[in-house]
């Protein structure tokens, strides 16, 4: 007799861990309306295992997973496996009122803000960089060989992504040992976000099936390149037309590009509270790393917090819908609602405020002089998760998107992870958080 199968009604919650239950696949079309029970207290447990010890809940109270059906994944297994299957989930009261701290709602009321004050939507990918745990000598970088070294893994991550509705675009190995990225293409909203917490959930189990540990985390090696989650922002009207690109203008930036990559720019610090929240992320974030040298806007550059990648004339794409804004300050410790939820917002500021156009560096910042280089903002990010919470604590505008509930729970997730990596040496702590993420 064959085994029950299993879906799983699942959250992300603030440590960016999916968590949930699991009930035979069957029972799941009566689910739907109901969805399961779940526990306050829940949303502060951190990475590391531990309830926070600075938690805005205690024992009492219920909620329930209240499962999205649009969002079901389903990927079939290899023969006598189990196929992967759950259904991502907003947390809400027992009633069905939306809790306060629901990390969709938060990106979701975002997304709403920024459309009705404005008439703007939001299109989004997440770029994801994983490395697989392998003591096995590492191939040159960006080779065809680091890619067969681990054949059929590729094609089989491929596979398993467009079963899950991923929209994979493409496979290849990167900078650091074993290191791969699968970008996939954009969707709107709320969905873009779901593909980053579907994407990560399909990598490692496929892995696992490999017996091979793929990693998300920031930063496996403190000597090492790290892993980033680049979020490419695209912005358009009610009718679908392209809103950032203009000729006229300064890195062909729109006015309201220039205006909402202004906002994300002055919240910079805050920001980095809830897009590169590890106690391990901060050293990503270093000039000379390729991940966000410098905090500005930037054409082609790797070294900017904000990139605007080129124009590719040989696509055929027109350059309007090509045109987007590439966040490069976050990594897979943050949970992707927020992340993007603060990203919105933070934009809506800089339309609201109607922020003067930031500067655009044109040039490697490790060259500029002195004036130049604190104009740039270069190596001007929080240089740990302490400052960056400290940031958040300062920016009453940012603090203010989160709910007093809902921050309370983040910042006691966040003390917790600083407080336990207090004593532990670097090296051990990325080897912790690589075994986590």
């Amino acid at each position: 007799m064959s085994a029950t199968e299993l879906v799983a009604l699942v959250c992300c919650d603030l440590g960016s861990i999916v968590r949930g239950r699991s009930l035979p696949t069957a029972q799941l079309g009566a689910r739907l309306q109901a969805g399961v029970g779940w526990v306050p207290a829940n949303m502060s447990i951190t990475p590391l295992g531990a309830v926070a010890e600075q938690t805005p809940f205690g024992s009492t109270g219920d909620l329930r997973l209240l499962p999205d059906a649009e969002t079901q994944v389903r990927v079939e297994a290899r023969s006598g496996e189990s196929a992967l299957e759950f259904v991502l989930c907003d947390i809400v009261e027992p009633d069905g009122t939306p809790w306060e701290c629901c990390p969709r709602r938060f990106l979701r009321e975002a997304l709403d803000d920024l459309s009705r004050e404005y008439g703007i939507r939001v299109i989004v990918s997440f770029e994801h960089e994983f490395q697989l745990i392998s003591d096995a000598p590492a191939a040159p970088p960006f080779s065809l060989e680091a890619q067969r070294r681990f054949d059929p893994l590729g094609p089989e991550l491929m596979r398993a992504l467009l079963q899950g509705g991923v929209q994979p675009e493409l496979f290849f190995a990167e900078y650091a040992p074993h290191q791969f990225e699968i970008p996939v293409s954009p969707a709107e909203g709320l969905a873009g976000a779901d593909r980053s917490v579907v994407l990560k959930e399909i990598v490692r189990d496929v892995s696992r099936h490999h017996d091979v540990r793929a990693s998300f985390a920031p930063l496996l090696d403190p000597a090492s390149a790290g892993n980033g989650v680049h979020i490419h922002l695209s912005l358009i009207d009610a009718a679908g037309r392209p809103l950032l690109f203009d000729a006229s203008r300064p890195g062909c930036l729109s006015e309201v590009g220039e205006r909402f990559a202004a906002g994300i720019l002055g919240h910079a610090d805050a920001l980095s509270a809830l897009t590169a929240p590890s106690p391990v992320s901060a050293m990503r974030l270093m000039p000379h790393r390729w991940s966000v040298g410098a905090v500005c806007v930037a054409r082609a550059n790797r070294e900017a917090l904000l990139r605007i990648p080129s124009i590719v004339p040989l696509t055929g794409v027109e350059p309007a819908s090509q045109m987007r804004l590439e966040y490069r300050g976050a990594d897979a410790t943050a949970n992707p609602y927020l992340a993007l939820g603060a990203l919105v917002l933070a934009g809506l500021d800089g339309l609201r405020a109607k922020l003067p156009a930031p500067p655009i560096l044109d040039r490697d910042p490790s060259v500029l002089d002195e004036a130049d280089a604190t104009r740039y903002g270069v190596g001007a990010m929080p240089d740990s998760l302490e400052a960056s919470l400290e940031a958040l604590a300062g920016d009453n505008t940012v603090r203010g998107w989160l709910k007093p509930l809902l921050y309370d729970a983040y910042v006691g997730v966040k003390r917790s992870e600083l407080q336990a990596a207090e004593a532990i040496d670097i090296s051990e702590l990325c080897r912790r958080y690589a075994a986590i993420y």
